[in-house]
């Protein structure tokens, strides 16, 4: 069976979106993941699943973390080896421009309109670069996230709604996991 991750948007935020690592687990398994494992309280899930394809078990778990959080669970899901390179990606981009601050990447279902990322690329600010290749964003701030123009820019967001990460979450977890 193949290996995937899962990335959860927008859980634990607040009081009215809690949605607990067991919780998790037992709703995954309940879309007919097998071998699961979470990582952090954020929304990362490994598993085997039957299914051959992303959008298939993206689907199923979408369904049934509704079912057991009562609230949607923008979920987006990767194999193992579009993980990987992603994260080595993010690991050249790092190096490349080594930033003072945080580099963040943020995870689509799907990949951004060819306009948007042309727009988000425009974006680049001295201290501030964003690339868009297929479906992640990286985001390598020399300053903080609080302070930052381009997360705060109408450009990113039109990339769509994603799930951002730290790209030492995404080590870690492609080190677990991958």
């Amino acid at each position: 069976m193949p290996t995937y991750v899962a990335f959860l948007r927008a859980i634990n935020l607040g009081a009215t979106r809690k949605f607990a690592k067991d919780a998790i687990k037992a709703a995954t398994e309940a879309a007919g993941g097998r071998d699961v494992e979470t990582y952090i309280n954020t929304g990362n899930v490994r598993l085997t699943h039957s299914a051959r394809s992303v959008a298939k078990v993206q689907q199923q778990l979408e369904q049934a973390y509704a079912d057991a959080s009562g609230f949607e669970v923008p979920t987006v899901v990767f194999t193992t080896a579009e993980l990987a390179a992603i994260t080595a990606r993010g690991d050249e981009l790092h190096a490349e421009h080594d930033p003072g601050g945080q580099h963040y990447v943020t995870l689509y279902a799907s990949p951004p309109s060819a306009a948007a990322v042309k727009a988000a690329h425009a974006l680049e600010r001295e201290g501030e670069t964003v690339v868009v290749e297929g479906r992640a964003a990286f985001v390598l701030l020399d300053g903080n996230i609080h302070t930052s123009r381009l997360l705060a820019s109408k450009e990113l967001a039109a990339l769509g709604k994603g799930t951002a990460r730290t790209i030492k979450v995404l080590r870690t977890v492609t080190e677990k996991w991958c």
